[in-house]
């Protein structure tokens, strides 16, 4: 076999084709692999170029930025005006209770003869409610009339013997004896005269309680006992039972704290408002005024028990009836109010976007202002911290920014700038 010979470009080495097959596998393999990792580097710094390119970066300013325009925004303005002061637990649970309640009974024994009401009715005081035999009880009277007539008789003859005997006294006719005795018997019929008045009075009382009538105004409950019934004096059954309604009362609870604000305006002579509302708290039902408070604290519940007085004119207030009432204690009179939607919220305070102009002085920029929040009273509240008339934003809170450009949507719709209209940036 001839020997070989080295090429020129090889000419210290051996010939590739000449090498051993393990070592060209493992050449090979190496090539491959570095071709790998340059496509792999490749495409990962292609899809970096891609990921910043300028056209996909969004603009520096965000939603109100220059690459996207201004922001449309709704606008609330900040008022002078009145806000109640309620108690700490603003809506207490009351319930409606009667002024007076009266169970009426007979205050006689007899047959129930008659029943002129009808149940439910509305009765004032004096009204005829039942009648009771008064036969009875007319002859008792009557009775009582003519025994009393009978012993004013003899009185009135003795009177007439007393006076003779005095006359016989002063002539020395008749002893002092024969005349003590007349006059004893004078007195002794003055004073069965008098039990006669007595038993006729109290047999016309007798009498007259036969004749149930109303003690107080209200209204008649169901009808209890029906005619043809006997009754006694010592029935525990009240015959009807009658309830004040106009006016009535409502008691609730307030919490011991707020008791020293309620004395204080009770002492500087202040009428408090009190207003009953409905289970759901939305519909208003009466409003009336206080009328006292209790004069202990449960120690239970750390309240107080009040009473309030309402005229209940239309009725609408019934006994027993479950209420929210809300005291009204004070009033914070020319108070900064705004709307509660536009007062917002961080982890440090509570703050507002102002609308005004920018450096230009032809649009419209917001800015973030602190505020200190007061009372609250439904859907408004007090704040500190800007004056009355003051502009600020009212919606898309969550695209606004300090410094952000903005246009006023108004009332219609559009923005007072070119007829745009309400959805136009948004």
């Amino acid at each position: 076999m001839a020997d070989i010979q080295p090429r020129p470009d090889y000419p210290d080495k051996t010939p590739p084709a000449c090498l051993p097959p393990n070592s060209r596998q493992k050449h090979r393999l190496w090539l491959w692999l570095v071709v790998l990792i340059l496509l792999v580097a490749g495409g990962f710094f292609f899809l970096r170029r891609q990921g910043s390119s300028p056209s996909q970066t969004p603009s520096a300013g965000g939603r109100g930025g220059a690459g996207l325009g201004p922001l449309m925004v709704s606008t609330a303005k900040a008022q002078t005006g009145d806000m109640p002061i309620y108690p700490k637990d603003e809506f207490s649970l009351g319930v409606v209770t009667p002024l007076n309640t009266v169970s009426v009974k007979s205050r006689v024994d007899g047959q129930l003869v008659k029943v002129n009401y009808q149940e439910g009715q509305l009765v004032r005081a004096g009204d005829s409610l039942v009648e009771i035999d008064p036969a009875p009880y007319q002859a008792a009277l009557d009775q009582a009339i003519a025994k009393k007539n009978q012993d004013q008789a003899s009185l009135n003859l003795q009177d007439v013997e007393l006076k003779r005997e005095t006359a016989l006294l002063a002539a020395k006719i008749d002893s002092q004896d024969t005349y003590d005795q007349v006059a004893a018997q004078v007195k002794e019929l003055e004073a069965a005269v008098k039990s006669d008045e007595a038993a006729v009075e109290s047999a016309r009382v007798q009498l007259a309680y036969c004749h149930i009538t109303s003690p107080i105004s209200g209204r008649v409950g169901l009808r209890l006992v029906d005619a043809g019934n006997i009754v006694h004096a010592s029935d525990t059954t009240a015959l009807v039972v009658i309830t004040e309604l106009q006016p009535i009362a409502v008691i609730f609870s307030v919490a011991e704290d707020d008791l020293p604000q309620i004395q204080k305006q009770l002492q500087a002579g202040n009428t408090l408002t009190v207003d009953a509302f409905d289970r759901a708290q939305t519909q208003k039902l009466a409003t009336g005024t206080l009328l006292t408070l209790d004069n202990q604290i449960d120690p239970t519940t750390g309240t107080l028990k009040l009473k309030a007085v309402f005229t209940n004119a239309d009725e609408t207030l019934f006994p027993n009836q479950f209420v929210n009432a809300r005291l009204l204690v004070d009033t914070l009179e020319d108070a900064t109010l705004l709307p509660n939607p536009v007062i917002q919220r961080n982890a440090d305070s509570a703050f507002v976007y102002l609308i005004k102009p920018d450096a230009t002085g032809t649009n419209q920029t917001v800015a973030m202002q602190t505020v200190t929040v007061g009372i609250t009273d439904g859907n408004v509240s007090t704040v500190e911290g800007i004056d009355p008339g003051t502009v600020v934003a009212a919606d898309n809170f969550n695209k606004l920014t300090d410094g952000a450009k903005v246009i006023l949507r108004t009332a219609g719709g559009g923005t007072g700038r070119g007829g745009w209209q309400k959805r136009n940036s948004q």
